[in-house]
């Protein structure tokens, strides 16, 4: 399969983009008050609010991870395809 340079530079955009939001998230998510049974952040024991949206985060990351890789591998995939249309240089 070949992915365009377009294509490619998308998916590096949707993986860098996924490991700028996400952790953000993640604080917002420990600061919350609903994330610990009392209430407070950072005391008591972490509530199952703050367990689900862990997951969500997590698996949103090694997605977006993955993305990111297929889009910087296809990237240099298309540097090396365009190489090799390159002409050879001649020795005149």
């Amino acid at each position: 399969m070949r992915i365009s340079r377009g294509w490619a530079a998308f998916l590096t955009g949707v993986g860098v983009w996924t490991w700028v939001i996400w952790p953000r998230f993640g604080l917002a998510i420990w600061k919350d008050g609903r994330s610990w049974s009392t209430g407070q952040v950072g005391e008591g024991a972490p509530t199952s609010f703050l367990w689900v949206h862990a997951l969500l985060i997590a698996a949103s990351l090694a997605i977006g991870t993955a993305v990111g890789v297929l889009g910087v591998r296809a990237w240099l995939a298309t540097r090396h395809r365009s190489a090799e249309r390159l002409p050879e240089p001649r020795d005149d």
